[in-house]
């Protein structure tokens, strides 16, 4: 995301009437600026290592959880080339209680692949973001647009909600991005290259502070007069049932307890040991194949178990 460090310049072409960003982007421009968080990516120190960083931990994680780890993260590997240097186990270690720890293998595939074909630098380049292993589409805006400055649309869930609410009129958007909302953004966004990263991180942080799932503060919004779905009485959600995210009792829960045992021992540690984390032994083995399948987990002889060194 990007820092607020700069006052907002607007494109020219932000007065042409067939822009349908036209009446959006300066104010929430200019409320980011007053208003953004001041967060450690978001500084210049970070550059585009720690803005990748962090959109790799941001996902499905607040950011209260996720400041300590990137502060350790980036005090440890500050280059891709210092994380590429060790076992995708230390990034497993390193990880924590993030939740979705293939993201921390991902993560350090992804600099493994810096480091060998781009000199250990982040690309600028959004294709070459974009073929980097573990990138996809989210991650290369994101990363070409927060770090580098570029124009492409960055549609996270706290995006689609405030153009689902302000441009389309319903409450929630889809359970999964669509083509319609690929192509609304597409069309909200700037003509000029810095007004366009702009607009996509005040945006972002609207949704984050403002535009929120269950607590829309429409008071305080800069945009509440122009928003659709306030505009029509907002309507209750009318599509498909919202996903929860039910933890306890699941077998991400059961993989996350095996997980900390892992991280907390630096030797091998045997299947008994895991054992007496979870009572119920169908599902404890289950969670346990399918850590190994998803590369976390390196089974040994005799029945012993690491993260993974290769």
């Amino acid at each position: 995301m990007t820092a607020p460090t700069k006052p907002p310049h607007h494109s020219s072409s932000a007065a042409h009437d067939t822009d349908p960003g036209d009446a959006l982007h300066a104010p929430v421009i200019d409320w980011f600026a007053e208003n953004a968080r001041d967060l450690p990516w978001r500084r210049p120190e970070a550059g585009p290592w720690g803005v990748m960083v962090s959109e790799f931990m941001l996902q499905q994680t607040p950011v209260s959880r996720v400041l300590p780890v990137y502060e350790q993260w980036l005090a440890r590997w500050p280059r891709p080339a210092d994380l590429a240097a060790e076992a995708p186990g230390e990034a497993v270690r390193a990880w924590g209680r993030l939740g979705y720890p293939r993201r921390a293998l991902r993560l350090h595939g992804a600099a493994a692949a810096i480091t060998e074909r781009h000199g250990g630098d982040v690309p600028t380049d959004h294709a070459h973001l974009l073929a980097l292993p573990g990138i996809g589409e989210y991650t290369a805006a994101a990363v070409a647009s927060f770090a580098y400055g570029q124009r492409h649309p960055v549609l996270d869930t706290n995006v689609r909600r405030v153009f689902a609410r302000a441009v389309t009129g319903v409450q929630y958007p889809p359970n999964a991005t669509t083509a319609a909302e690929r192509k609304l953004a597409r069309a909200l966004l700037p003509d000029d290259e810095h007004t366009a990263s702009r607009w996509a991180a005040a945006s972002m942080e609207l949704g984050a502070l403002i535009c929120t799932a269950k607590n829309e503060g429409c008071h305080r919004c800069p945009i509440a007069a122009l928003c659709a779905w306030r505009l029509a009485g907002k309507p209750e959600h009318d599509g498909p049932p919202r996903r929860g995210q039910t933890y306890a009792g699941t077998d991400r829960q059961v993989r996350g307890k095996l997980l900390a045992v892992l991280r907390e021992a630096h030797v091998p540690v045997p299947q008994s040991a895991l054992d007496r984390v979870w009572h119920e032994p169908v599902q404890r083995a289950r969670a346990l194949d399918g850590l190994v399948s998803d590369g976390l987990v390196e089974p040994l002889p005799e029945g012993l178990y690491r993260l993974p060194l290769s």
